[in-house]
C-alpha cells in the first residue's frame, strides 16, 4: 500500500521533519512532484539539513528512496545535495534511485525563469528562479530532456537543440539585462553534475515501484510545496507548476489509485506564504511580525521572509477535500505559546456574503476573513510537553475545534524542531 504525505497550505508546513519521523515505518519513500524550489528541513544529530530533491527518508538505513518521474531535477542542485548527505555518512548508491522519466532542469530554463519574472514587473508571481516553471512547460510542450537521456550517446545534441529553442525565446524578452554569461557559467556546473548523475541508480521508476508494492512493501509518497499552490486548484496564477495534491501521486510515480490508503495532511498551527499571491489571513501588523520572528519564518531555499497569519480553516477544508485527507499533523504548535489568544478563519466574507467555499479567483475579489477567537495558553508552554495529554488544556481545545471544523482527526502535534518533538494523540 501507499500512504501519501503532503502539505495543505502554501508550503513550508514542516513536511520534511514529518516524513523523517514516519520514514522508519516504510520500505520506500518516493518523491512524486516538484523541483528544488522546495526545501525540506530536517535536524540530524542536532545539525540542520535542507533537502531539495532527495526524499526525506534518506537518513534511514533500511529505507529505499525514489525520485519519481513527476519531479523536475536540477543536476547542479542535486550534486550539491548529494555531497551534503554523503558527508553525513549516507551511502546514496545503496538507498537512492531516480526514475528515468524524471525531467531535467537545464541552464536555459533558469535563464527563462529569470527573464520571465523580470518582464512581469509589478505582477511578479514570486518565482524562486530555479527554472522549474520553464522545465514543466517543456515537459507539457513535449520538448523536455529526461534523466534517461543522459545515458544516450546523443545527449549533447539533444541539449543543444533545446538550448537553441530557449535562446530564441529569450531574445523576445525585453529585460534590459544580459544573462548570456550566466548561461555559460551555469553550463560548466551543469555538465559536471550530469557526470555524477550518470553514476546514480537510474531505474524504470514505475516498474521499480510497482514491483515493490506487489512484494508487499510499504511506500510513503512525499509531496513538495503545498496544496494551495496546486497548478489546477491553487491560487492561480500564483501557484507552482505541478499537481501538489494526492492526485499527483499516481501520475508522479506511475501507480494506480487502488494502492493509496492513508493521506496524511500537514498544516501549521497558523499559516504562512512565500512570494506573491492572495493570502486571506495574512497579518500586516505586530502579531504577524511576532509569528515570523518566533517561528523563524524564513524560506529554507531562498531565505526570504515568509508572510504570516492565523490558520485558515476555509482553505484547509478545501485542501482536505481535494486530497481525501484521512489524518492531520499540526506543526509549530509551540510558536503559539507566546500568544494570550489565538484566532482561526472559519469563513470568508466575499462582497458582503459569508461562505465556507474557496472562490474561483481570490485575486479579483475583496475577501475578508471571519475570525473565531480562542483562549491562548501562554502560561503553559506546549513546547515543554512530552506527551499529547500533557499539552495545555487550551491547546487541546484548539486542536479539537480544528478537528470538528475539518472532520478529520489531528493524529499528531509537533511542538518543536527536534525529531522527537512529535506528540501522538
Amino acid at each position: 500500500m501507499v500512504d501519501v504525505l503532503l502539505g495543505l497550505q502554501w508550503g513550508d508546513e514542516g513536511k520534511g521533519k514529518i516524513v523523517d519521523y514516519f520514514a522508519g515505518k516504510y520500505d520506500v519513500i518516493a518523491r512524486f512532484q516538484g523541483g528544488p524550489n522546495a526545501g525540506h528541513t530536517l535536524y540530524i544529530n542536532d545539525q540542520k539539513v535542507v533537502l531539495h530533491t532527495i526524499p526525506s527518508g534518506v537518513f534511514h538505513k533500511n529505507t529505499v528512496n525514489l525520485i519519481g518521474n513527476g519531479v523536475v531535477l536540477d543536476p547542479v542542485t542535486f550534486r550539491m545535495e548529494c555531497e551534503k548527505v554523503t558527508a553525513l555518512g549516507v551511502n546514496l548508491q545503496e538507498n537512492l534511485f531516480i526514475a528515468e522519466r524524471t525531467h531535467l532542469i537545464v541552464p536555459t530554463h533558469r535563464a527563462l525563469d529569470k527573464a520571465s519574472e523580470i518582464a512581469k514587473g509589478s505582477e511578479k508571481i514570486g518565482s524562486t528562479l530555479k527554472g522549474i516553471g520553464p522545465a514543466y512547460m517543456d515537459k507539457t510542450g513535449r520538448n523536455g530532456l529526461r534523466v534517461g537521456d543522459v545515458m544516450l550517446p546523443d545527449f549533447k545534441e539533444k541539449y543543444e537543440k533545446l538550448k537553441q529553442k530557449h535562446l530564441h525565446l529569450l531574445a523576445g524578452y525585453d529585460t534590459q539585462e544580459d544573462i548570456s554569461q550566466d548561461i555559460i557559467n551555469w553550463e560548466k556546473d551543469f555538465f559536471a553534475a550530469v557526470e555524477l548523475l550518470k553514476k546514480m541508480n537510474i531505474v524504470n521508476g514505475e516498474y521499480f515501484l510497482n514491483e515493490k508494492l506487489k512484494a508487499g512493501k510499504k511506500v510513503l509518497a512525499e509531496g513538495a510545496q503545498g496544496s494551495m499552490l496546486d497548478v489546477d486548484f491553487g491560487t492561480y496564477p500564483f501557484v507552482t507548476s505541478s499537481n501538489t495534491i494526492s492526485a499527483g501521486v499516481c501520475t508522479g510515480l506511475g501507480i494506480a489509485p487502488k494502492w493509496i490508503q492513508e493521506v496524511i495532511g500537514v498544516t501549521k498551527a497558523y499559516c504562512t506564504r512565500v512570494g506573491g499571491g492572495p493570502f486571506p489571513t495574512e497579518l500586516h501588523d505586530a502579531t504577524g511580525e511576532k509569528l515570523r520572528e518566533i517561528g523563524r519564518e524564513f524560506g529554507a531555499t531562498t531565505g526570504r521572509p515568509r508572510r504570516c497569519g492565523w490558520i485558515d480553516l476555509v482553505a484547509l477544508d478545501y485542501t482536505c477535500m481535494l486530497s481525501g485527507v484521512t489524518q492531520l499533523v499540526m506543526t509549530k504548535s509551540d510558536v503559539l505559546d507566546a500568544f494570550d489568544e489565538v484566532y482561526a478563519c472559519t469563513a470568508y466574507e466575499v462582497n458582503g456574503t459569508k461562505t465556507r467555499e474557496m472562490p474561483f479567483q481570490l485575486t479579483s475579489l475583496d475577501v475578508k476573513p471571519v475570525w473565531e477567537k480562542y483562549a491562548g495558553w501562554s502560561d503553559e508552554a506546549a513546547a515543554n510537553s512530552k506527551f499529547y495529554n500533557e499539552l495545555p488544556a487550551e491547546m487541546k481545545a484548539f486542536v479539537k475545534e480544528v478537528e470538528a471544523y475539518l472532520k478529520v482527526p489531528v493524529k499528531y502535534v509537533s511542538n518543536g524542531p527536534g525529531r522527537d518533538q512529535i506528540l501522538e494523540q
